[in-house]
């Protein structure tokens, strides 16, 4: 009875690793809210970043304010490759990132430890 057990046990770990590593995870998306000519988004950084895509429409001037949650050290860096950005977030603070949207495009950005990964997409 306990070989039973334990094989069972082990089969759901196993299959529950392979879900969370290799299993496609829905990705919530939110478009900016323009407002004065301006684009303004929240992403609360806690585990990951919420949400984890942003959509901005092109040619408007874009912030994103970034509010860490999370006490990790691997999440107190965001780093956006293609703009050059690679910026501490304080804890418990926002912190905003002004984001060039004048070219159509998907960008992507990541902790500093490049484990945690979001994306912006220009429209």
């Amino acid at each position: 009875m306990d070989k039973i057990l334990v094989t069972i046990v082990a089969g759901l770990l196993v299959g529950f690793i392979v879900w969370w590593f290799f299993g496609k995870h829905t990705a919530k998306e939110v478009a900016a809210d323009i407002t004065d000519n301006r684009q303004d988004v929240n992403v609360i950084v806690s585990g990951g970043y919420t949400p984890s895509t942003v959509i901005l429409k092109r040619g408007v001037p874009a912030q994103i304010t970034f509010n860490r949650k999370d006490p990790s050290s691997c999440l107190e860096q965001v780093v956006f490759e293609d703009f050059g950005i690679n910026e501490f977030l304080p804890q418990n603070k926002d912190h905003v990132i002004d984001i060039d949207t004048s070219k159509s495009g998907e960008y992507d950005y990541a902790c500093g430890m490049n484990m945690f990964h979001g994306k912006v997409i220009v429209k």
